[in-house]
């Protein structure tokens, strides 16, 4: 086990030689993100997954991070709606190689992201009148999760309020149900990072075995919760999964901040990474794009900066 000092250590080291943004950090004999460990999040393209599929093979990736609500709900929230036959070709894909999965992910339908406000009542487990049929989705996700053998499966929990022991009772019990629904399938959860600061978020791991972390460094500043780089030295027990995605932070407090390309905003790409490394992280990655307008060309292009 790294004691507190030598992880310090090694987080300096490592922090000493991080390049700039589109810099080769690691040697090729000594490559941290590779192919062997890169993929891309299914709902970024808003595609069908036969379309996705022809977009992976031309960036060279073959991970995929699912979201299996085109199949466990339709509509068109996190990609296109997907029928049996479409399930069926993900299932081959999987079998054959062409595919491997990172982890699958579900959302609920009432979570409204339009502003910070609004998504702090409405995101994730926190609502009381939709808890009962938000219930069937995570029974559904931890089934379909399963059947498709999936590492994890991962989700936003929603706003996490500490000051409220009320709520935070409620909180901690609907997270529990998640962990022991997926559990009983033999499916780990990672929660993904979002409304609350690192130190919150350890501090309520701590008391929820089995739950882990789904990170996303861009979420941090979206959301205005703190340096993603100081996230990872505080959740790296907890981390399970990596989003690649970036931001810059808003100039205006108490709105979103604004997703941009990886390497273009203020994640600090290459520290990130380096501190990943150093905290030991050895899990896969996943490139994450939710704004602007060429997705497509977005997502090469974070490809080509993690593998140069």
């Amino acid at each position: 086990m790294m004691t507190k000092r030598a992880f310090i250590k090694s987080v300096a080291a490592a922090t000493a030689t991080a390049a700039l943004p589109g810099c080769r950090m690691f040697s090729s004999g000594d490559r941290y993100v590779s192919t062997d460990n890169l993929g891309v999040c299914s709902w970024s393209y808003q595609k069908p997954l036969d379309t996705v599929a022809a977009e992976m093979q031309k960036i060279g990736l073959r991970r995929i991070h699912l979201a299996l609500q085109p199949f466990l709900e339709g509509g068109s929230r996190h990609g296109a709606a997907e029928n049996a036959a479409a399930l069926d070709r993900v299932k081959a894909r999987l079998a054959s190689g062409e595919w491997t999965l990172n982890a699958t992910m579900i959302g609920f339908p009432q979570e409204d992201y339009t502003t910070l406000d609004s998504i702090r009542t409405t995101g994730g487990i926190v609502p009381d009148n939709v808890w009962e049929a938000n219930k069937k989705i995570i029974v559904a996700g931890a089934k379909l999760s399963a059947e498709l053998k999936a590492p994890f499966l991962t989700m936003h929990a929603g706003f996490l309020d500490e000051h409220d022991p009320a709520a935070l009772r409620k909180y901690t019990d609907r997270v529990k149900f998640i962990v022991d629904t997926c559990g009983e399938r033999g499916v780990p959860v990672a929660f993904e990072t979002g409304q609350e600061t690192a130190a919150d978020l350890a501090k309520f791991l701590a008391s929820v075995p089995g739950a882990g972390v789904n990170f996303d460094p861009a979420n941090m500043i979206l959301y205005g919760k703190g340096n993603p780089v100081e996230a990872v030295r505080i959740l790296a027990p907890w981390i399970r999964h990596i989003h690649c995605k970036d931001a810059v932070r808003t100039k205006k407090p108490g709105t979103w901040g604004t997703e941009v390309p990886w390497g273009d905003g203020e994640v600090n790409a290459p520290l990130l990474l380096a501190t990943l490394k150093a905290a030991g992280y050895k899990g896969a990655f996943a490139i994450e794009r939710e704004g602007g307008n060429d997705r497509t060309g977005d997502i090469a292009l974070a490809a080509r900066r993690l593998l140069a």
